[in-house]
């Protein structure tokens, strides 16, 4: 008999830090043709050389120093401003830095593939599996197909390991998606001239970084606390300007309804702001985002939020099932199930989250407790096709869980509403939840599934409690109206559910062999303990056991 697979080895629960920035965004309403026309001639210089210096430092690759740096910024000062050409080389080194890492998640996953295609291949066909890991290919067309693939990846890992090695990243400014719609406009649904609109939009470059202590926190792109917007011009559009020291004062006005008070405070101390000004080609707006950093937030410690108890969540690819919990770890009250579509839109699926995580924070709020608790979810791992290459629809699902958006929004709107965030260890919370609360959490009027399950064990493992439930107190008499208990801890987890034990009954076994290797008990001297004796016998009976044959033989 194949040994059990060891278990893995649980990390503890921790509080997830929140946001550390703020965005924001409103309309510029009212802008008047001229504002537009400044507003497109800014951003397609500025556009035009962001592209250059993201080349620039692309060729410069491993060799890029504080000299090359301090070049790049005093060309770009010469054909814009100093300020702006801060905001491109910041961006530059944002880009390059996002690629690189991204090249190097890249490199990691094709590593991953060839290695488990070489295991794989060098199995026999037809081997299954064992402990875990993949057994060999099905049949030989199957074993020479995946060959073929294995000389693709290390081909392709080669080649990004070389370019990785020389600093060399790709880069799409606008969006490599976007480039490659162009290719097959009718499945996009786009003509091309609405595709070279969005395209040339999506290359303009109108970001100024914020800076503490000048006048409202931006000198590139100023607003007002009152909301009148201003734009510093590059050098070469100077002659554009209809207000002092080179500067374009806009018609619109913005207001900022969600975070005004938090924003105005900022503009008004001069505190950084960073801003940014683009075009939603398909409705022809203009809208205006504002962001900054938050530094030094209070850090809630985890007794303090598992005080009063939490809320268990467990995510899944249509809905969030979730089961409140008191600070003992039982469960309260009916679970709740707030449903999602994410179908369609991007913006459509991010409504679709927020409503539903904005009924969960608002019931987590009727219920008075201080946290939520979700899964440490990373399913990089499970998305490829040499791990789960014949399970298509099962990659397909785990893909479609929103895990990370999920708890990307969840934290940002716990922040705001004052609730803490609790993560923990996603190692067998749906398998030990349903072996061990899906059925005592089942009634006639409401069947607890498999995710309410997981809720609870999620929940519970962030209090520090085990999954498993604390076995039934024993009965009061040893009559046959009490059930037997739910079920025997294991003597290395007391106060814990375990498996039942082998035989039947959970009682004192009168046929089983004493310490002295006597074949009977003793003859009962009273008539109480007969009585017991005798309904100890007809319970064993009644449970289907079958006495040896030397032991029927009442006549010996």
């Amino acid at each position: 008999m194949a040994e059990k697979k060891p278990l893995r080895q649980i990390a503890r629960p921790f509080v997830a830090d929140g946001p550390s920035g703020v965005s924001i965004r409103d309309r510029l309403k009212s802008l008047t043709a001229e504002d537009e026309k400044v507003l497109r001639a800014v951003g397609e210089h500025m556009g035009r050389l962001a592209s250059a210096d993201l080349a620039r430092r692309r060729r410069d690759g491993m060799d890029h120093s504080t000299d090359t740096w301090a070049a790049r910024k005093r060309d770009l000062t010469a054909e814009s401003s100093s300020r702006w050409a801060g905001s491109v080389t910041s961006s530059t080194h944002d880009q390059w830095g996002l690629s690189r890492r991204a090249q190097h998640q890249h490199l990691a996953s094709l590593d991953a593939g060839i290695r488990t295609l070489r295991h794989r291949l060098s199995l026999p066909v037809g081997e299954k599996g064992s402990r875990g890991k993949p057994g060999g290919y099905r049949s030989k067309h199957e074993w020479f197909v995946k060959t073929r693939r294995l000389a693709i990846l290390e081909e392709k890992c080669e080649k990004i390991r070389v370019e990785r090695e020389a600093g060399r990243v790709s880069v799409t400014r606008g969006g490599r998606r976007l480039f490659r719609q162009r290719h097959n406009l009718n499945a996009a649904g786009k003509m091309p001239e609405q595709w070279r609109a969005q395209w040339e939009a999506a290359r303009w470059f109108l970001t100024a970084d914020g800076e503490s202590g000048k006048r409202y926190g931006n000198e590139t792109i100023r607003v007002t606390p009152d909301g009148g917007v201003s734009i510093k011009l590059p050098a070469p559009l100077a002659d554009l300007a209809n207000a002092r020291h080179s500067r374009y004062v806009l018609a619109a006005k913005v207001s900022f309804p969600f975070r005004g008070e938090e924003w105005r405070d900022r503009v008004t101390g001069n505190r950084a702001v960073a801003y940014r000004i683009h075009l939603n080609t398909a409705s022809g707006r203009w809208y205006l985002d504002a962001s900054w950093t938050r530094k030094d937030l209070p850090v809630i410690p985890l007794d303090a939020l598992r005080a009063g108890g939490v809320i268990g969540m467990d995510t899944n690819a249509d809905h969030l099932a979730a089961w409140l919990l008191d600070e003992y770890g039982n469960p309260v009250g009916a679970p709740r199930r707030f449903d999602y579509d994410l179908s369609g839109s991007a913006s459509h699926r991010d409504a679709q989250l927020r409503h539903a995580l904005t009924r969960l924070l608002r019931w987590t709020q009727e219920c008075g407790v201080r946290a939520v608790a979700i899964e440490d979810l990373d399913f990089t791992d499970s998305k490829t096709r040499e791990k789960h290459g014949r399970k298509k629809k099962f990659r397909q699902l785990i893909s479609g869980i929103p895990t990370g958006r999920v708890r990307a929004r969840l934290l940002s709107m716990c922040a705001e509403a004052g609730i803490g965030v609790i993560a923990v260890d996603p190692a067998y919370t749906s398998m030990w939840g349903a072996e061990h609360w899906r059925k005592p959490l089942t009634t006639k009027r409401r069947p607890a599934t498999r995710h309410y399950a997981a809720a609870v064990a999620i929940g519970r493992r962030s209090l520090g409690h085990r999954i498993r439930r604390r076995t039934a107190p024993p009965p009061h008499h040893q009559s046959d109206g009490v059930r037997h208990r739910t079920a025997q801890a294991r003597p290395g987890d007391p106060g814990s559910e375990g498996h039942h034990p082998a035989y039947p009954d959970h009682g004192h076994d009168p046929l089983a062999l004493d310490a002295a290797g006597t074949r009977w008990t003793r003859t009962p001297k009273t008539v109480r303990v007969v009585r017991l004796s005798t309904c100890n016998s007809c319970s064993l009976f009644r449970n289907g056991y079958s006495r040896p044959a030397e032991v029927l033989d009442m006549s010996a």
